[in-house]
């Protein structure tokens, strides 16, 4: 059973910085892509940050330039570094795989998400 679990939410001023980690755990062999969405109030689901298994990410334009993600595939983990927070980027992050390989097969796996908020 593949499971993601996140850390690292909370409350940050404007302005400030927050780090989310993802941890995938299982019998896992590997995960074509790893990252984070998140979902506002009253808005749909969106995609944060998708990194490959070559390392390539690709950013939503909102994020480009203030978050940056980092993965170990040795490790099946991701992070997330969010700098210069701003108000609209509160909301429930979502850690995302994509193409998780196992003895099973191949599934998607979402994490339940950890609430961030930016507010002074």
């Amino acid at each position: 059973q593949v499971q993601l679990v996140e850390s690292g939410g909370g409350l940050v001023q404007p302005g400030g910085s927050l780090k989310l980690s993802c941890v995938a755990s299982g019998s896992i062999f590997n995960i074509h892509k790893m990252g984070w969405y998140r979902e506002a109030p009253e808005k749909q689901r969106e995609l944060v940050a998708l990194t490959d298994l070559d390392g390539n990410t690709n950013y939503a334009d909102s994020v480009k330039g203030r978050f940056t993600a980092s993965r170990d595939n040795a490790k099946n983990t991701v992070n997330l570094q969010m700098n210069s927070l701003t108000p609209e980027d509160t909301a429930v992050y979502y850690c995302n795989a994509v193409g998780v390989l196992t003895l099973q097969g191949m599934l998607d796996y979402w994490g339940k998400g950890t609430r961030v908020t930016v507010s002074s």
